[in-house]
């Protein structure tokens, strides 16, 4: 029986990748590793909740999970706004949660991505990490530096003949989760968790959502002009009224 590791499945769409997960009959247990413990609400019988703060200095608790055969990040936070008016700590928080969290994670289960034995394994990237986004500089750096790493160690992997990959998943806003202080919702990311889990299984290496129909078009506008589309993220951040500028 297969046991999988979630790193930020209390809420959003951690959370949601964790309960479609403990549906499948060859899932035994599925740990949850997060900052708050999985709510009453929401537990599942396959559940083992472990509080952690992925800002501590100590991270060797990721060495008591080798028994998974199949990890998933989806750690993360971000906040819209101008670069001016966003603090220091927020800054250095950012970065520790965003992208070493997720980079020293991956580096705890090395042995287990360079095997031959399958083992699954993905991050929640943003597609904020391939193009400018203003009214999120910070997160946009912290999903780049992300995209980069995945990028270079895929290719690591590859080149010393291991069957396995790291997933970037690249999302743009998603309705349901608790990013930018929403509100989790499953029902509204049970079909998004689907898709991820199935991508997961095909040891893809990119899966981003709604590519054919949204960000095909906005990446190759970015690419023929990254100023233009800049101003472009800008002016469309203004209008849905999700900032505001003071």
């Amino acid at each position: 029986m297969r046991k999988a590791l979630v790193v930020g499945g209390a809420n959003g769409i951690g959370l949601s990748i964790a309960t479609r997960l403990a549906k499948r009959t060859d899932i035994e247990r599925i740990y949850i590793v997060d900052k708050e413990l999985v709510s009453e609400e929401n537990s599942n019988p396959k559940f083992e909740s472990i509080r952690f703060d992925l800002t501590s200095e100590d991270y060797s608790i990721f060495d008591g999970f080798k028994d998974a055969d199949c990890l998933m990040i989806t750690a993360g936070f971000g906040r819209l706004s101008l670069f001016k008016d966003i603090n220091e700590q927020h800054i250095s928080s950012s970065f520790c949660v965003n992208a070493v969290a997720p980079i020293r994670i991956i580096h705890h289960f090395m042995d287990k991505l360079m095997g031959q034995e399958d083992f699954r394994c993905g991050i929640m990237v943003s597609i904020a990490g391939f193009m400018s986004s203003p009214f999120f500089a910070v997160y946009g750096a912290t999903k780049a530096a992300l995209k980069i790493f995945i990028e270079s160690v895929n290719v690591e992997l590859e080149k010393g003949g291991s069957p396995n990959r790291i997933l970037n998943v690249s999302p743009g806003s998603i309705k349901g989760t608790g990013f930018n202080n929403g509100k989790t919702d499953l029902s509204l990311t049970q079909s998004l968790a689907d898709e991820i889990i199935a991508h997961l299984e095909a040891k893809d290496d990119l899966f981003i959502p709604q590519y054919e129909e949204v960000f095909k078009t906005v990446l190759a506008r970015y690419q023929a002009d990254f100023r233009e589309e800049g101003r472009h993220s800008y002016e469309y951040k203004l209008n849905s009224k999700r900032v505001n500028i003071q």
